[in-house]
Protein backbone atom coordinates (compact mmCIF):
# COMPACT_ATOMS: atom_id res chain seq x y z
CA UNK A 1 0.00 0.00 0.00
CA UNK A 2 1.43 3.37 -1.04
CA UNK A 3 1.39 6.34 1.32
CA UNK A 4 0.65 9.89 0.22
CA UNK A 5 0.97 13.19 2.10
CA UNK A 6 -1.41 15.93 0.94
CA UNK A 7 -1.16 19.57 1.92
CA UNK A 8 -4.38 21.51 1.45
CA UNK A 9 -6.38 18.33 2.05
CA UNK A 10 -9.48 20.25 3.21
CA UNK A 11 -9.84 22.14 -0.09
CA UNK A 12 -11.74 21.16 -3.22
CA UNK A 13 -8.79 19.40 -4.86
CA UNK A 14 -7.78 17.89 -1.54
CA UNK A 15 -11.17 16.23 -1.24
CA UNK A 16 -11.22 14.79 -4.76
CA UNK A 17 -7.59 13.67 -4.64
CA UNK A 18 -8.02 12.03 -1.23
CA UNK A 19 -11.15 10.24 -2.41
CA UNK A 20 -9.41 9.05 -5.58
CA UNK A 21 -6.28 7.80 -3.79
CA UNK A 22 -8.23 6.03 -1.05
CA UNK A 23 -10.20 4.19 -3.73
CA UNK A 24 -6.85 3.20 -5.26
CA UNK A 25 -5.63 1.61 -2.03
CA UNK A 26 -3.48 4.44 -0.68
CA UNK A 27 -2.90 5.40 2.92
CA UNK A 28 -3.40 9.17 3.26
CA UNK A 29 -1.87 11.75 5.55
CA UNK A 30 -3.12 15.33 5.30
CA UNK A 31 -2.00 18.58 6.86
CA UNK A 32 -4.26 21.14 8.51
CA UNK A 33 -3.27 24.44 10.08
CA UNK A 34 -3.78 24.79 13.82
CA UNK A 35 -6.63 27.27 14.15
CA UNK A 36 -9.64 28.02 16.31
CA UNK A 37 -11.78 27.46 13.20
CA UNK A 38 -10.89 24.19 11.51
CA UNK A 39 -13.10 23.45 8.55
CA UNK A 40 -12.95 19.81 7.50
CA UNK A 41 -16.51 19.76 6.17
CA UNK A 42 -15.51 18.70 2.66
CA UNK A 43 -13.62 15.63 3.85
CA UNK A 44 -15.79 14.75 6.86
CA UNK A 45 -17.47 11.85 4.98
CA UNK A 46 -14.02 10.45 4.17
CA UNK A 47 -12.88 10.90 7.77
CA UNK A 48 -15.91 8.96 8.98
CA UNK A 49 -15.22 6.12 6.57
CA UNK A 50 -11.44 5.81 6.71
CA UNK A 51 -9.99 7.38 9.87
CA UNK A 52 -10.67 4.52 12.30
CA UNK A 53 -8.89 2.04 10.04
CA UNK A 54 -5.83 4.29 9.85
CA UNK A 55 -6.23 4.87 6.12
CA UNK A 56 -6.80 8.64 6.59
CA UNK A 57 -4.80 10.66 9.09
CA UNK A 58 -4.73 14.40 9.76
CA UNK A 59 -1.76 16.32 11.19
CA UNK A 60 -1.32 19.87 12.41
CA UNK A 61 1.38 21.49 10.33
CA UNK A 62 2.25 24.92 9.00
CA UNK A 63 3.87 25.22 5.57
CA UNK A 64 5.68 28.34 6.80
CA UNK A 65 7.39 26.28 9.52
CA UNK A 66 10.06 24.32 7.66
CA UNK A 67 11.11 22.39 10.77
CA UNK A 68 7.61 21.02 11.34
CA UNK A 69 7.25 20.14 7.66
CA UNK A 70 10.57 18.29 7.64
CA UNK A 71 9.70 16.46 10.86
CA UNK A 72 6.36 15.36 9.43
CA UNK A 73 7.95 14.08 6.22
CA UNK A 74 10.53 12.08 8.15
CA UNK A 75 7.87 10.66 10.46
CA UNK A 76 5.46 9.60 7.72
CA UNK A 77 8.02 8.67 5.05
CA UNK A 78 5.45 8.98 2.25
CA UNK A 79 5.89 7.64 -1.26
CA UNK A 80 4.26 10.73 -2.76
CA UNK A 81 3.64 14.32 -1.63
CA UNK A 82 0.98 16.47 -3.26
CA UNK A 83 1.39 20.16 -2.44
CA UNK A 84 -2.10 21.63 -2.83
CA UNK A 85 -1.82 24.06 0.07
CA UNK A 86 -2.29 27.72 -0.89
CA UNK A 87 -4.37 30.85 -0.49
CA UNK A 88 -5.92 30.13 -3.87
CA UNK A 89 -8.38 32.98 -4.40
CA UNK A 90 -6.92 35.45 -6.91
CA UNK A 91 -8.96 38.45 -5.76
CA UNK A 92 -8.09 37.78 -2.11
CA UNK A 93 -4.40 37.68 -3.04
CA UNK A 94 -4.60 41.42 -3.79
CA UNK A 95 -6.14 42.02 -0.36
CA UNK A 96 -3.65 39.77 1.46
CA UNK A 97 -0.55 39.62 -0.74
CA UNK A 98 1.99 38.89 2.00
CA UNK A 99 0.31 35.76 3.35
CA UNK A 100 -0.54 34.55 -0.17
CA UNK A 101 3.06 34.91 -1.28
CA UNK A 102 4.55 33.40 1.87
CA UNK A 103 2.46 30.23 1.64
CA UNK A 104 2.99 29.90 -2.10
CA UNK A 105 6.76 30.33 -2.00
CA UNK A 106 8.08 29.24 1.41
CA UNK A 107 5.64 26.34 1.54
CA UNK A 108 7.03 24.72 -1.60
CA UNK A 109 10.66 25.21 -0.50
CA UNK A 110 9.94 23.74 2.93
CA UNK A 111 8.59 20.56 1.36
CA UNK A 112 11.34 20.32 -1.26
CA UNK A 113 14.01 20.74 1.40
CA UNK A 114 12.33 18.08 3.52
CA UNK A 115 12.37 15.70 0.55
CA UNK A 116 15.97 16.50 -0.33
CA UNK A 117 17.14 15.74 3.19
CA UNK A 118 15.06 12.59 3.59
CA UNK A 119 16.67 9.18 3.21
CA UNK A 120 13.73 7.92 1.18
CA UNK A 121 13.07 8.76 -2.47
CA UNK A 122 9.80 10.70 -2.45
CA UNK A 123 7.84 11.90 -5.47
CA UNK A 124 6.61 15.50 -5.34
CA UNK A 125 3.65 17.17 -7.06
CA UNK A 126 3.46 20.97 -7.16
CA UNK A 127 0.09 22.53 -7.95
CA UNK A 128 0.87 25.18 -10.53
CA UNK A 129 -1.86 27.30 -12.11
CA UNK A 130 -3.01 28.65 -15.46
CA UNK A 131 -3.08 32.08 -13.80
CA UNK A 132 0.70 32.10 -14.25
CA UNK A 133 0.23 32.82 -17.96
CA UNK A 134 -1.48 36.17 -17.46
CA UNK A 135 -4.07 35.81 -20.21
CA UNK A 136 -2.68 38.31 -22.72
CA UNK A 137 -3.02 35.95 -25.68
CA UNK A 138 -6.06 34.27 -27.21
CA UNK A 139 -3.88 31.33 -28.23
CA UNK A 140 -3.90 27.92 -26.59
CA UNK A 141 -1.32 27.74 -23.83
CA UNK A 142 0.94 24.76 -23.22
CA UNK A 143 4.02 23.78 -21.23
CA UNK A 144 6.29 25.97 -23.40
CA UNK A 145 4.18 29.14 -23.22
CA UNK A 146 5.68 32.09 -21.35
CA UNK A 147 4.46 33.16 -17.91
CA UNK A 148 3.25 36.71 -17.25
CA UNK A 149 1.59 36.71 -13.81
CA UNK A 150 -1.01 39.40 -13.09
CA UNK A 151 -1.66 38.83 -9.37
CA UNK A 152 0.23 38.05 -6.15
CA UNK A 153 -1.28 34.56 -6.29
CA UNK A 154 0.00 33.98 -9.82
CA UNK A 155 3.44 35.39 -8.97
CA UNK A 156 3.78 33.03 -6.00
CA UNK A 157 2.80 30.10 -8.24
CA UNK A 158 5.47 31.03 -10.79
CA UNK A 159 8.08 30.97 -8.04
CA UNK A 160 6.92 27.59 -6.74
CA UNK A 161 6.83 26.21 -10.29
CA UNK A 162 10.38 27.36 -11.02
CA UNK A 163 11.85 26.25 -7.70
CA UNK A 164 10.32 22.81 -8.27
CA UNK A 165 12.11 22.61 -11.64
CA UNK A 166 15.36 23.78 -10.02
CA UNK A 167 15.22 21.07 -7.35
CA UNK A 168 14.36 18.47 -9.99
CA UNK A 169 17.33 19.41 -12.13
CA UNK A 170 19.80 20.13 -9.33
CA UNK A 171 19.15 17.18 -7.04
CA UNK A 172 17.69 14.60 -9.42
CA UNK A 173 14.39 14.53 -7.53
CA UNK A 174 11.10 13.26 -8.96
CA UNK A 175 9.28 16.60 -8.97
CA UNK A 176 6.38 17.42 -11.28
CA UNK A 177 4.46 20.62 -11.95
CA UNK A 178 0.79 20.30 -12.81
CA UNK A 179 -0.38 23.43 -14.63
CA UNK A 180 -4.11 23.00 -14.17
CA UNK A 181 -6.56 25.30 -15.85
CA UNK A 182 -9.72 26.22 -13.95
CA UNK A 183 -11.44 23.18 -12.49
CA UNK A 184 -14.72 23.40 -10.66
CA UNK A 185 -17.18 21.22 -8.74
CA UNK A 186 -19.92 21.29 -6.10
CA UNK A 187 -17.04 21.42 -3.59
CA UNK A 188 -15.65 24.67 -5.01
CA UNK A 189 -15.43 27.52 -2.50
CA UNK A 190 -18.46 29.79 -2.62
CA UNK A 191 -16.43 32.95 -3.27
CA UNK A 192 -15.17 31.58 -6.62
CA UNK A 193 -17.23 32.92 -9.49
CA UNK A 194 -18.56 29.59 -10.77
CA UNK A 195 -19.82 28.52 -7.36
CA UNK A 196 -21.09 32.02 -6.63
CA UNK A 197 -23.20 31.68 -9.77
CA UNK A 198 -24.58 28.21 -9.03
CA UNK A 199 -25.31 29.04 -5.39
CA UNK A 200 -27.24 32.11 -6.54
CA UNK A 201 -29.10 30.10 -9.17
CA UNK A 202 -30.18 27.63 -6.50
CA UNK A 203 -31.36 30.36 -4.13
CA UNK A 204 -33.12 32.37 -6.83
CA UNK A 205 -34.91 29.25 -8.05
CA UNK A 206 -36.41 28.63 -4.60
CA UNK A 207 -37.19 32.29 -3.91
CA UNK A 208 -34.62 33.23 -1.25
CA UNK A 209 -32.44 35.50 -3.42
CA UNK A 210 -33.49 38.25 -5.84
CA UNK A 211 -30.50 38.78 -8.13
CA UNK A 212 -26.80 38.10 -8.67
CA UNK A 213 -24.03 40.70 -8.89
CA UNK A 214 -20.83 39.67 -10.68
CA UNK A 215 -17.69 41.39 -11.94
CA UNK A 216 -16.25 41.04 -15.44
CA UNK A 217 -18.80 39.04 -17.43
CA UNK A 218 -16.50 38.85 -20.45
CA UNK A 219 -13.62 37.12 -18.64
CA UNK A 220 -13.14 33.75 -20.33
CA UNK A 221 -11.78 30.57 -18.77
CA UNK A 222 -11.05 26.96 -19.66
CA UNK A 223 -13.32 25.26 -17.10
CA UNK A 224 -13.17 21.54 -16.30
CA UNK A 225 -14.31 19.20 -13.53
CA UNK A 226 -12.01 18.87 -10.50
CA UNK A 227 -12.63 15.13 -10.25
CA UNK A 228 -11.12 14.62 -13.71
CA UNK A 229 -8.10 16.77 -12.92
CA UNK A 230 -6.98 15.03 -9.72
CA UNK A 231 -6.75 11.81 -11.71
CA UNK A 232 -4.37 13.69 -13.97
CA UNK A 233 -2.26 14.71 -10.96
CA UNK A 234 -1.88 11.06 -10.00
CA UNK A 235 -1.05 10.05 -13.58
CA UNK A 236 1.80 12.59 -13.64
CA UNK A 237 3.27 10.95 -10.54
CA UNK A 238 3.13 7.48 -12.12
CA UNK A 239 4.94 8.53 -15.30
CA UNK A 240 8.44 7.22 -15.98
CA UNK A 241 10.08 10.64 -15.77
CA UNK A 242 9.22 13.82 -13.85
CA UNK A 243 8.04 16.67 -16.03
CA UNK A 244 5.68 19.64 -16.33
CA UNK A 245 2.14 19.02 -17.55
CA UNK A 246 -0.83 21.15 -18.63
CA UNK A 247 -4.34 19.85 -17.91
CA UNK A 248 -7.19 21.63 -19.70
CA UNK A 249 -10.32 20.98 -21.72
CA UNK A 250 -9.26 23.00 -24.75
CA UNK A 251 -12.46 25.08 -24.62
CA UNK A 252 -12.95 28.53 -23.09
CA UNK A 253 -16.25 30.05 -21.92
CA UNK A 254 -17.01 33.49 -20.56
CA UNK A 255 -18.51 34.17 -17.14
CA UNK A 256 -21.59 35.31 -19.03
CA UNK A 257 -21.83 31.96 -20.81
CA UNK A 258 -21.42 30.09 -17.53
CA UNK A 259 -24.22 32.16 -15.95
CA UNK A 260 -26.48 31.65 -18.97
CA UNK A 261 -25.97 27.87 -18.84
CA UNK A 262 -26.55 27.76 -15.09
CA UNK A 263 -29.82 29.70 -15.20
CA UNK A 264 -31.04 27.65 -18.15
CA UNK A 265 -30.58 24.53 -16.01
CA UNK A 266 -33.51 25.76 -13.86
CA UNK A 267 -35.45 27.23 -16.79
CA UNK A 268 -34.66 30.86 -15.97
CA UNK A 269 -33.30 33.67 -18.17
CA UNK A 270 -30.00 34.91 -16.76
CA UNK A 271 -30.63 38.43 -18.11
CA UNK A 272 -33.49 38.82 -15.64
CA UNK A 273 -31.24 38.29 -12.63
CA UNK A 274 -27.56 39.07 -13.37
CA UNK A 275 -25.88 42.46 -13.09
CA UNK A 276 -22.24 43.54 -13.27
CA UNK A 277 -20.44 45.80 -10.79
CA UNK A 278 -16.93 47.23 -10.92
CA UNK A 279 -16.48 46.46 -7.23
CA UNK A 280 -15.97 42.81 -8.23
CA UNK A 281 -13.41 43.54 -10.93
CA UNK A 282 -9.81 42.58 -10.17
CA UNK A 283 -7.17 45.34 -10.04
CA UNK A 284 -5.35 43.58 -12.88
CA UNK A 285 -7.81 41.50 -14.88
CA UNK A 286 -6.93 38.32 -16.76
CA UNK A 287 -9.30 38.35 -19.72
CA UNK A 288 -8.78 35.01 -21.47
CA UNK A 289 -7.29 31.61 -20.68
CA UNK A 290 -7.33 28.52 -22.90
CA UNK A 291 -5.20 25.42 -22.37
CA UNK A 292 -3.61 22.82 -24.62
CA UNK A 293 -3.20 19.44 -22.91
CA UNK A 294 -1.93 17.60 -26.00
CA UNK A 295 1.19 16.48 -24.14
CA UNK A 296 -0.80 14.95 -21.27
CA UNK A 297 -3.13 13.21 -23.71
CA UNK A 298 -0.25 11.76 -25.72
CA UNK A 299 2.08 10.74 -22.88
CA UNK A 300 -0.22 10.15 -19.92
CA UNK A 301 -3.41 9.11 -21.67
CA UNK A 302 -5.28 11.82 -19.77
CA UNK A 303 -8.38 13.49 -21.16
CA UNK A 304 -11.22 15.40 -19.45
CA UNK A 305 -14.31 13.24 -19.10
CA UNK A 306 -16.88 15.86 -18.06
CA UNK A 307 -18.31 18.36 -20.55
CA UNK A 308 -18.90 22.03 -19.75
CA UNK A 309 -22.66 21.53 -19.88
CA UNK A 310 -22.53 18.51 -17.56
CA UNK A 311 -20.23 20.34 -15.14
CA UNK A 312 -22.61 23.27 -14.83
CA UNK A 313 -25.59 20.95 -14.44
CA UNK A 314 -23.81 18.98 -11.69
CA UNK A 315 -23.07 22.15 -9.73
CA UNK A 316 -26.55 23.64 -10.16
CA UNK A 317 -28.32 20.43 -9.09
CA UNK A 318 -26.20 20.29 -5.94
CA UNK A 319 -26.84 23.94 -5.09
CA UNK A 320 -30.58 23.76 -5.72
CA UNK A 321 -30.75 21.06 -3.05
CA UNK A 322 -28.70 23.20 -0.66
CA UNK A 323 -30.99 26.16 -1.31
CA UNK A 324 -34.10 24.08 -0.62
CA UNK A 325 -32.69 23.14 2.79
CA UNK A 326 -31.85 26.80 3.47
CA UNK A 327 -35.40 27.81 2.55
CA UNK A 328 -36.83 25.33 5.06
CA UNK A 329 -34.51 26.57 7.81
CA UNK A 330 -35.44 30.19 7.03
CA UNK A 331 -39.16 29.40 7.15
CA UNK A 332 -38.70 27.89 10.61
CA UNK A 333 -36.66 30.83 11.87
CA UNK A 334 -33.50 28.76 12.18
CA UNK A 335 -31.41 30.59 9.58
CA UNK A 336 -30.72 34.27 9.00
CA UNK A 337 -29.54 34.78 5.40
CA UNK A 338 -26.12 36.39 5.10
CA UNK A 339 -25.72 36.26 1.33
CA UNK A 340 -26.04 39.25 -1.00
CA UNK A 341 -29.54 40.11 -2.32
CA UNK A 342 -31.25 37.70 0.07
CA UNK A 343 -35.06 37.60 0.25
CA UNK A 344 -36.83 36.96 3.54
Amino acid sequence: MKTALITGITGQDGFYLTDFLLKNNYKIHGTIRRSSLINTSRIDPLISEYQKSGRLNLHYSDLLDSASVSSLINTIMPDEIYNLGAQSHVAVSFQNPVFTTQVGTLGSISILEGIRNCEKDIKFYQASSSEMYGGESNKKLNEESLFDPKSPYAASKVFAHNITKIYRDSYDLFCVNGILFNHESPHRGETFVTRKITRAVGRISVGIQSKLTLGNLKASRDWGFAGDYVKGMWMMMQHDKPDDWVLATGNSYTVEEFAKEAFEAVNLNWLDYVESSEKYFRPNEVDFLLGDSTKAKKNLGWEPETSFKDLVKLMVENDVQLAKREAVLMSEGLLDPTWEHSKT
